[in-house]
C-alpha cells in the first residue's frame, strides 16, 4: 500500500481525478491543488448533494483541497513547497501548459530529484496532435472501440461510460505506482506519460492481435463473442435477457444437460469449440426458442445450482444492489461532514487486508490553512494571506489554467 506517499492531483473532471481516487485506495495521501474556480467537475449537471455534483462525488474520495493560483508568483512558490515535501505530482493539462506554468519534469525534479510527475495527454504530445481536443467520445472513435461495440450491422456505439477517460485514469495511477517503487528504491523521480488514445489502443488486446495476425477487421457482435459459442446474450419469457457463457468441454455439457438438450454436446455441428463458433448461428438458433420458455430470474437460479457461467443482463441499480456487490462492500455509506447527510458511494475495488476507509470527497480549498501550515511550515499570518488571496471564485468564472 501507499500510506507512506504523498500525491499532489492537479488533475480535473474524470480521468485523472478518477486516478488520483485510485491512488487514494492505495492508501496515499492525495491533495487536490485546484485554482480559484475549482474544479469543474464540481458543477457538473444534473444531480448534487448539497453543493457537490454527483459526477465530483464520484472520483474524489479520500482527498484533501487546497486552493493556489499556479499563474501566481505566490501560488507557485507554495506549490514549490508543497512539491519538496511530496512523492507525486499528476496533472492533465495541454502538452505545453506544465512548462509554461513552471510544473514541468524538469523543473520539478530541480525542487525535488525523487519527485514522480503522471501526466496524462489526449493524443500525443507533438506536432499537429499537441493541442488536438480529445473529449471520450472523440478517444472512443478514434481508439477503435465505437467499431466493435453494439449491434452487428448497426450504428457504432460508445461504451456506456466513459471508458477512455477512465482508462486513462487507471493506467496513469498504475504508471505513478510503479514509478513510485522505482524512486523509493533509487532515490531518482520518474516522469509517467498516459495518452487517452494509447490507453484505448491498449485495451484492443486479442482484437487487435487477431487483426495483426488474421488481417481480418474485428467488428461489432452485439452481446455475442467472436471467439465462444454459445457466449452471447437470449431473450427470456419475461423480456428480459440472460447472459450466458459456458466455455470449456465440461460447461459446455453441462449447459446442454442443464437446457434440456443433452444431445447437443455430442452432435457434430457443436462437437467442440472450433465447431459451435463455425456454427453459432446455427446454435442460437436451437437455443433462442428454449430460453423463451423460462423468465430471466428462473434461468439465473437454475444455472446458479448448477455453477453454469450465466447472468441476467442487469440494471445498474440491480448492479449495485446485488448480493455480491454487497458482501463485498462495494456500495458504502459515507457521512457528508458539512450537512450530516448519509450520501451512499461507490466502494473500493482494492481489497486489503486491513480497512482502509476513504473521507467524504473535499470542498472546494477546504484543507488549504492546514496544508500550508502542516506541511509548509508557513505561519499564521501568512496563511490567513494564502485563504484570502485565493479564496475560491464565483462559479460564473472560467476554469481557464488548462489553457
Amino acid at each position: 500500500m501507499l500510506q507512506s506517499v504523498r500525491v499532489l492531483d492537479l488533475t480535473w473532471v474524470l480521468g485523472g481525478p478518477f486516478g488520483g481516487q485510485l491512488l487514494a485506495q492505495l492508501g496515499a495521501e492525495v491533495i487536490k491543488v485546484e485554482p480559484p474556480e475549482g474544479d469543474p467537475a464540481r458543477e457538473i449537471p444534473p444531480y448534487y448533494v448539497d453543493d457537490l455534483s454527483s459526477f465530483f462525488l464520484s472520483v474524489n474520495r479520500g482527498k484533501k483541497s487546497i486552493v493556489l493560483d499556479l499563474k501566481s508568483d505566490d501560488g507557485l512558490a507554495a506549490f514549490y513547497d508543497l512539491v519538496r515535501e511530496s512523492h507525486a505530482v499528476i496533472y492533465g493539462f495541454a502538452p505545453d501548459v506544465p512548462e509554461r506554468l513552471g510544473i514541468d519534469y524538469e523543473k520539478l525534479r530541480e525542487i525535488n530529484p525523487a519527485i514522480v510527475v503522471g501526466e496524462i495527454i489526449g493524443i500525443h504530445d507533438q506536432g499537429p496532435f499537441k493541442r488536438a481536443p480529445a473529449y471520450d467520445l472523440v478517444v472512443q472513435a478514434m481508439g477503435g472501440v465505437m467499431s466493435i461495440t453494439g449491434s452487428e450491422n448497426g450504428e457504432p456505439s460508445r461504451v456506456g461510460y466513459q471508458i477512455a477517460d477512465l482508462a486513462g485514469g487507471m493506467y496513469l495511477a498504475l504508471g505513478v505506482a510503479g514509478a513510485l517503487y522505482s524512486a523509493g528504491k533509487t532515490g531518482q523521480g520518474e516522469k509517467v506519460q498516459v495518452s487517452l488514445l494509447d490507453a484505448q489502443l491498449g485495451l484492443l488486446t486479442w482484437q487487435a492481435q487477431n487483426y495483426f495476425i488474421s488481417g481480418i477487421t474485428p467488428r461489432a457482435h452485439g452481446s455475442r463473442s467472436p471467439n465462444i459459442a454459445p457466449s452471447e446474450a437470449f431473450r427470456c419469457a419475461d423480456g428480459r435477457y440472460i447472459a450466458v457463457s459456458p466455455t470449456g468441454a465440461s460447461y459446455w455439457r453441462a449447459f446442454c444437460k442443464a437446457v434440456g438438450k443433452p444431445e447437443l454436446a455430442d452432435d457434430p455441428r457443436f462437437a467442440d469449440r472450433y465447431s459451435r463458433l463455425t456454427n453459432v448461428e446455427e446454435l442460437a438458433e436451437i437455443l433462442r426458442p428454449i430460453f423463451a420458455g423460462r423468465d430471466a430470474e428462473s434461468w439465473r437460479q437454475h444455472f446458479f445450482d448448477l455453477r453454469i457461467p450465466a447472468s441476467p443482463v442487469l440494471t445498474v441499480p440491480e448492479a449495485l444492489a446485488q448480493e455480491s456487490a454487497l458482501a463485498r462492500a462495494m456500495v458504502e455509506d459515507v457521512q457528508d461532514p458539512v450537512s450530516g447527510e448519509r450520501v451512499k458511494v461507490l466502494g473500493n475495488p482494492i481489497k486489503y487486508a486491513a480497512a482502509h476507509e476513504l473521507r467524504y470527497p473535499p470542498r472546494h480549498g477546504e484543507d488549504t490553512a492546514a496544508v500550508l501550515t502542516e506541511l509548509c511550515g508557513y505561519a499564521p499570518e501568512r496563511v490567513a494571506g494564502f485563504v484570502e488571496q485565493f479564496s475560491p471564485h464565483t462559479k460564473e468564472e472560467q476554469y481557464d489554467q488548462a489553457n
